[in-house]
């Protein structure tokens, strides 16, 4: 396995590996990986010839009191977990490299930016799209895997694909849970137990809202009451928002169908954490 902590490396690994006709999938990161990036490696080893994940901490969307200074870093352990997985190429820039002094390019989505955590976090989906495209031009990807859960992520990402007539498939993996259904994440890391059993609320505020729609229940007014009645069984966890959207736009729906996105974004003490569930997906089923 290869380490590359420049674009320049980067770029001459994934050109050798196009030139031996190899497809080549992207597993973008910030690190401190659990099961649920794994599972993204793993699909990106059964679609690709030659995949590389990339671990960065990207400055760029977190807000000035959001926790970058504190996200969970652990490159050594990273590394083994990668190497095991049969991964061919780490990228793993410094901050300089990915954004050289004097940089000013950013990559806004009008209006869709906007919406779900970019409403709460002004400026958080310009540091994705920015930091996403230009990992797509330094490891020229045929295919590039993301998980679910970070679900208005990967509508901003698609967009960006389909506006900028990028030639990259999106592949979007299911979300993967604990036993008792809490969505993984690098941030659970930071919930003391007390709070860990606190933010089980997140998922079973979803289920209750899939089991609802199951029965026969179309309303997203009637669909994000209940969810939210769940969530206010924890009044300890402060709920930032709950919609039921349509999952390209982001755009609340008024009535749900097959497909739609029920997202919730809540604090447990001060660690943020996000979750959703597509409507009559099996999961919670």
């Amino acid at each position: 396995m290869q380490i590359s902590a420049t674009i320049e490396d980067t770029h001459a690994s994934s050109r050798t590996a196009r030139r031996a006709g190899q497809t080549i999938g992207l597993v973008p990161t910030m690190g401190a990986l659990h099961a649920g990036h794994l599972a993204l490696v793993r699909r990106a080893k059964a679609e690709s010839g030659y995949v590389v994940v990339s671990i960065f901490v990207n400055p760029l969307q977190f807000g000035p009191s959001e926790d970058f200074s504190k996200y969970p870093r652990a490159f050594e352990t990273d590394r083994a977990l990668l190497e095991r997985e049969g991964v061919d190429l780490i990228f793993a820039p410094t901050e300089a490299e990915m954004y050289p002094k004097g940089a000013v390019t950013l990559v806004n989505l009008d209006r869709l930016s906007e919406r779900l955590d970019g409403k709460s976090r002004p400026g958080h989906f310009r540091g994705v799209a920015t930091v996403v495209l230009k990992l797509f031009h330094i490891v020229d990807p045929d295919v590039a895997f993301f998980g679910q859960k970070d679900a208005a992520q990967v509508a901003i990402i698609r967009r960006m694909v389909r506006d900028l007539n990028l030639p990259i498939e999106i592949v979007v993996c299911p979300i993967v849970r604990e036993p008792d259904g809490l969505a993984l994440s690098s941030r659970n890391a930071y919930l003391e137990p007390r709070q860990r059993r606190q933010a089980l609320v997140l998922s079973r505020a979803l289920r209750r809202a899939q089991q609802l729609f199951l029965l026969g229940e179309r309303r997203g007014e009637r669909l994000g009451d209940a969810a939210r009645q769940v969530l206010a069984e924890e009044p300890s966890v402060q709920l930032d928002y709950l919609s039921i959207v349509d999952p390209d736009s982001l755009e609340p729906v008024d009535d749900a169908a097959p497909g739609t996105l029920v997202a919730v974004a809540a604090y447990v003490g001060n660690t943020r954490l996000i979750d959703n569930v597509i409507l009559a997906a099996p999961e919670f089923r």
